[in-house]
């Protein structure tokens, strides 16, 4: 039979006709011929010989090089035929090639043993050698989209198990059962988790994501397993705005009940820290739980105060400067100032979140005379802005597809260079004033070029465009444009997200700044509604803010019930979080009753005052984990508890000064002839923001009266409180 296409077709078709219509026993249908592409690209990547920790890492294994994961076929392709003179295909003994002896272990391998001699793979690659390795039609060998079944899967007990069905569709119009040939992995194993051939394991309550890949198709199946605990019967919260509704319906179905409200004491500690980043006083604590106003609206009220306290903007500064890698180490002195003023303005002045982002994406000028424009002094390379631009603004990582097209993704290397393009014509010369900088948009190379081929590649939206179009003469701004409009799925949800991490200890997508198909939300309706709501507002920062705060579910307690304890993701409690180096710093003089004192900057600077992390460099704040701002990632601020910050609580000098100091609160409570029921209540009031309990108050009063020095023992108690958890966590 020759090889003709056409002339396969009408004898494939006429085989294929139905047997028993014809009364006919049954036959052996003779197999399509076997391609690189359609069949022997799967083998390779099932078995892992094009994962990161094999041939597929960058610089491959044993000068054996493939594309990770065989995004590039061609490569892939030339790499086993050509490479070493072609010695991995003996193409008169094909069963003696390398390609097959390796993986076997006929000959020594470090990779192991990958191919069963009587497996069908091992069949597939040795009928593609003998057939004389034909590359394929990459056209009609293309997987346009996988069907997978079951779908999202719902388990109503622990120890349940499914099978999954994969599909594979092709260009061609063709389909195959790729269930054996897909490669399967779970977010959350110790929830569910799943072989190689499709089987799903569930082993306790929770919930994950499968995914499911080949040949460059990505299907997420969400999965959900229940308690098999008896008596669960919803009780329905009250509702304070529209979060509490999406959070409710998640948590009703996956059978989850909410903790109850935290105390007003918690909700104040909470919201202050949250809000101004500082605890409340003792009288602010005092004057809250002895108001008798309705829960909510006293609440409320708090907000609002605490909302318009200079300290809200200081404390918002940090963020804002720690993503904008505010730093004297980049900018200079003069540039990191005016670099941080203008971020302060813009949050006291509430600028809408997208009119701040225009400006920082299309600043030139000045770095003296135009702040926004310093985003350009440590974006100076076209590639490192899109980098970040996308990261920050869009929650995008880009950066994978600089070499590759990303393997399961939907971005490619054609589009990074496309987006790198918009920022290919800044340009960067000295100023007038010393470490001034003046950015501009250049005449001349304002272009970049494709590694693989030279080519220049022009300005390209990442997706859509619509209404908008890319302006050559304007690309910043036609970016900007793109990039700011509610039309744009990605820049509204990026912010929500990230400032939904910041008060509820998680983002609804984990980590917040990698949003793509194989991360999905925990909870896509509320993603979706914040979302929509933020934008409604025109990107209003104070509202998103106040919604958060506002709602049931971030004033839930910590204290978990029988229903929530195992519960990490539904927010149907509130999550502790360590506070952060300039919230502790903060913190312990605020408890201790004095101010610290920083040689470069008044003695009344708090810890969010300082402008950079220039400031007490190497000292407490490091420790804690206040980040350098040399990276726009949230993942550069350390929330970890180690063994050397807890030798610091314990035997630094941060803590015990403060603590000893002679204006400070336990000096001024013992001079002034303070009971020890009352020096008990003003510490445990300065720490922890809550009055002590009964038996708190009388093993506190019990070891004051043990010694002769009060003082001392006083100091001890404070010590104790602000080295317990209650002091060192958000809760």
């Amino acid at each position: 039979m020759r090889r003709d296409g056409n002339l396969r077709e009408l004898w494939t078709k006429a085989w294929l006709r139905p047997v028993a219509a014809v009364g006919l026993l049954p036959v052996f249908l003779p197999a399509q011929e076997v391609t690189f592409i359609r069949d022997v690209m799967p083998v390779l990547n099932k078995v892992g010989c094009t994962s990161g920790p094999c041939h597929g890492g960058a610089k491959g294994k044993a000068g054996f090089k493939l594309s990770l994961r065989g995004y590039d076929t061609e490569f892939d392709y030339r790499a086993i035929l050509h490479d070493m003179a072609g010695r991995r295909y003996n193409r008169t003994e094909p069963e003696n090639s390398l390609i097959l002896l390796k993986p076997t272990m006929s000959i020594p391998h470090g990779g192991g043993l990958r191919l069963d001699p009587a497996s069908t793979y091992y069949q597939t690659v040795l009928r593609w050698l003998r057939d004389g390795a034909p590359y394929g039609d990459p056209v009609s060998a293309q997987v346009t989209r996988l069907d997978v079944t079951p779908g999202d899967l719902f388990f109503e007990k622990p120890t349940a198990a499914a099978a999954m069905k994969v599909i594979a569709h092709y260009a061609d119009g063709k389909q195959r059962d790729v269930s054996q040939d897909a490669q399967y992995s779970s977010t959350v194993p110790q929830v569910a988790d799943v072989a190689g051939d499709g089987r799903v394991s569930t082993f306790r309550q929770g919930e994950a994501a499968l995914l499911v890949r080949y040949e460059g198709k990505l299907s997420v199946i969400n999965i959900t397993v229940l308690s098999d605990k008896p008596g669960f019967a919803w009780q329905a919260p009250a509702e304070f705005n529209y979060i509490d509704k999406f959070i409710h319906a998640k948590l009703q179905r996956v059978r989850v009940q909410p903790s109850p409200l935290a105390t007003d004491a918690e909700f104040l500690r909470r919201v202050s820290l949250d809000l101004a980043g500082l605890p409340p006083t003792p009288e602010e604590l005092r004057a809250f739980v002895a108001d008798k106003t309705e829960t909510r609206r006293k609440r409320a009220a708090a907000i609002d105060r605490l909302m318009a306290r200079p300290e809200f903007v200081n404390h918002w500064s940090v963020k804002w400067g720690d993503l904008l890698q505010v730093n004297r180490n980049k900018l200079g002195d003069k540039g990191m100032w005016a670099f941080r003023d203008w971020i302060r303005e813009s949050l006291a002045a509430n600028r809408p979140y997208d009119q701040m982002v225009r400006e920082l994406v299309t600043a030139k000028g000045s770095t003296f005379q135009n702040p926004p424009a310093n985003f350009f002094r440590f974006n100076k390379e076209a590639k490192v802005a899109m980098e970040n631009m996308t990261q920050l603004f869009m929650g995008v990582r880009m950066v994978c597809a600089q070499c590759h097209d990303h393997p399961f993704e939907q971005w490619t290397q054609n589009q990074y260079f496309q987006m790198a393009a918009f920022f290919a014509g800044v340009g960067s010369k000295t100023g007038a004033d010393a470490e001034e900088e003046v950015i501009f948009d250049k005449r001349e190379d304002a272009h970049i070029m494709h590694p693989k081929d030279g080519r220049v590649m022009d300005a390209k939206f990442l997706f859509g465009g619509g209404k908008f179009s890319v302006r050559e003469a304007e690309l910043r701004e036609s970016l900007a444009e793109w990039l700011t409009a509610k039309e744009n799925p990605y820049f509204a949800k990026a912010l929500v997200n990230r400032f939904w991490s910041y008060f509820m200890g998680r983002g609804i997508i984990d980590p917040v700044d990698d949003i793509r198909a194989s991360n999905p939300p925990s909870n896509p309706a509320l993603l979706e509604a914040l979302t929509a709501d933020f934008a409604a507002h025109n990107h209003d920062l104070r509202h998103l803010i106040k919604t958060i705060v506002n709602s049931r579910a971030y004033q839930l307690s910590f204290q978990p019930n029988e229903w929530n304890a195992n519960d990490e993701i539904n927010f149907s409690r509130a999550y502790a979080r360590r506070l952060s180096a300039e919230q502790l710093y903060d913190a312990i003089y605020i408890a201790a009753g004095v101010k610290p004192r920083v040689a470069t900057l008044p003695d009344d600077s708090k810890a969010q005052d300082f402008p950079d992390a220039n400031v007490d460099k190497g000292g407490f704040l490091d420790l804690f984990g206040r980040p350098e701002r040399q990276t726009s990632c949230e993942c550069e601020r350390r929330s970890d508890v180690s063994l050397v910050q807890a030798l610091n609580l314990v035997n630094g000098s941060t803590i015990a000064d403060a603590i000893a100091d002679s204006e400070g609160r336990v000096a001024k409570l013992v001079l002034s002839g303070a009971t020890d029921r009352k020096i008990v209540e003003e510490l445990y009031q300065a720490a922890l923001s809550r009055p002590p309990e009964p038996a708190e108050i009388d093993y506190a009063q019990t070891y004051l009266r043990k010694g002769s020095n009060r003082a001392e023992r006083a100091q001890d108690l404070l010590w104790a409180l602000l080295n317990s958890n209650a002091f060192l966590f958000n809760r």
